[in-house]
């Protein structure tokens, strides 16, 4: 089943039901005005919404439109919580290498996580607005599950049952704050602004054979400024998969329905795979050549994060976003 919100003038959207080859919708307001709302009763609502989505695909749906991910807001506009891990530890690796820091064995049994902020996330192909260049403006490609409720102490074997949707996720990151806000010794904060989803988030069964092992086996693909950069994986080098992050989040606390697990930068060992980052561009070049030479995003950028399946189908529609100045866009906003 795929799932989407589209902008209606509130804060939460409306949920629609998308048909699998994201050409067409049709508005599951009858059953659930939001997706949050079906989540938190996702044993009653979801098996109204499959066959819907059966109809939708079959021709039998009434009042189908064409689906325009430019008219959606993240699947999720805002949620209870987004925690977002770092799985792939040959990106936490790299970065600790170029700054010839020590690695932590505890990196390769223990994930990293942090906790986003999650009231206000940006549309799949909404400008990314930021105040400065030289915060040094990055894009981050990962995979997102959305979980049910979670009890606390969830075991790692029952983790996965509490998976409801995936997505994709441009996990915006401004890396020039980065240095000072974690050397103050309590997190992020102004260094990770909003993120970003993909238009449709996905049951976990409209992958296939590529969903095993509570990963994604499927590349995900990152265009920036039109020229592909990078293709890696997403179910090779995950050292921690979904299963693991629940747990690890879990571990002290009840995870509401509606919580968002981030898998981190999607990082490939095999180099040639390319980048879902430029932060880990920057650590590559440092390590062969002592300095970094790719710059960071600037105004007027683009990045497009997507994933294809075996097909060569898009499968939760493309993340497609501008970089923009605040100040510009104030401009445009009172122009109108």
């Amino acid at each position: 089943m795929k799932l989407a919100t589209l902008k209606d003038g509130t804060r939460d959207g409306q949920l629609v039901i998308v048909a699998s080859d994201l050409k067409s919708a049709v508005m599951a307001d009858h059953i659930a005005p939001t997706l949050q709302r079906a989540l938190d009763d996702w044993g009653f609502i979801a098996p109204q919404l499959e066959d819907l989505y059966d109809e939708l695909n079959n021709g039998r749906a009434k009042r189908t439109f064409e689906f325009d991910p430019k008219k959606c807001m993240s699947p999720l506009p805002r949620a209870y919580q987004w925690a977002d891990g770092s799985a792939y530890v040959n990106h936490v690796e790299l970065v600790r290498r170029a700054r010839k820091a020590d690695m932590p064995d505890s990196f390769w049994h223990d994930p990293l996580m942090y906790q986003g902020g999650s009231d206000d996330f940006i549309g799949p192909t909404d400008d990314v607005v930021l105040g400065s260049e030289d915060w040094g403006i990055d894009f981050e490609g990962e995979v997102a599950v959305i979980t049910g409720d979670v009890p606390m102490g969830v075991r790692v074997n029952e983790a996965g049952a509490h998976i409801r949707l995936l997505m994709l996720v441009n996990d915006v990151s401004l890396r020039n704050l980065i240095p000072e806000e974690l050397a103050k010794g309590f997190g992020f904060v102004q260094s990770k602004p909003a993120s970003s989803f993909s238009p449709v988030a996905v049951t976990p069964d409209e992958l296939g054979a590529a969903w095993a092992e509570g990963k994604v086996h499927l590349p995900l693909r990152a265009t920036w400024n039109g020229v592909l950069v990078g293709q890696p994986n997403a179910g090779v080098d995950m050292v921690f998969n979904f299963p693991q992050l629940i747990t690890h989040l879990a571990k002290t606390r009840n995870v509401r329905a509606g919580s968002i697990i981030g898998s981190g930068t999607v990082s490939n060992k095999d180099a040639s795979k390319g980048y879902t980052c430029i932060a880990e561009k920057r650590c590559l070049e440092t390590i062969a050549t002592g300095e970094p030479k790719t710059p960071f995003m600037k105004f007027g950028d683009t990045i497009k994060l997507e994933m294809l399946d075996a097909q060569g189908k898009s499968i939760f529609g493309a993340i497609n976003q501008q970089i923009t100045e605040l100040i510009e866009t104030e401009r445009r906003k009172n122009a109108r």
